[in-house]
């Protein structure tokens, strides 16, 4: 399985942005996928999560109202991060994480972390 990350860019404070993350390989089923980020001198920290069954999604209190996780329904196994009104608090290396994802053939679930896309908001 391979996450592959994309949208990451530099703006300025109050305009958005859209990252993209992709899992490809022989998925049979994936359970939910997630966005991270880490700020320089900072833990990694949950933004944004989706469930695939059901469409539960979960957000940073610090992005709520701001930022929105979706799947694409043009690619399978692809969720989108939009990011409106950002803030320099944003900046970060944001990545992308898959949860549960079993492969054709296998009866485990695995986790898998893609590369991460830096975001940068200047003020």
């Amino acid at each position: 399985v391979q996450l592959q990350a994309s949208g990451g860019g530099a703006v300025q404070a109050g305009g958005s942005l859209r990252l993209s993350c992709a899992a490809t390989g022989r998925i049979l089923e994936v359970n939910a996928m997630r966005w991270y980020r880490q700020a320089p001198g900072k833990q990694r920290e949950l933004v944004a999560s989706i469930v695939f069954n059901g469409g539960e999604t979960n957000y940073a209190d610090s992005v709520k109202g701001r930022f929105t996780i979706s799947r694409d329904s043009s690619a399978k196994n692809t969720v989108v991060l939009r990011m409106n009104g950002l803030e320099p608090e944003d900046t970060a290396v944001y990545y992308c994480h898959a949860q549960g994802v079993r492969m054709l053939g296998r009866s485990s679930f695995h986790d898998y972390w893609g590369q991460g896309t830096l975001v940068t908001v200047s003020s």
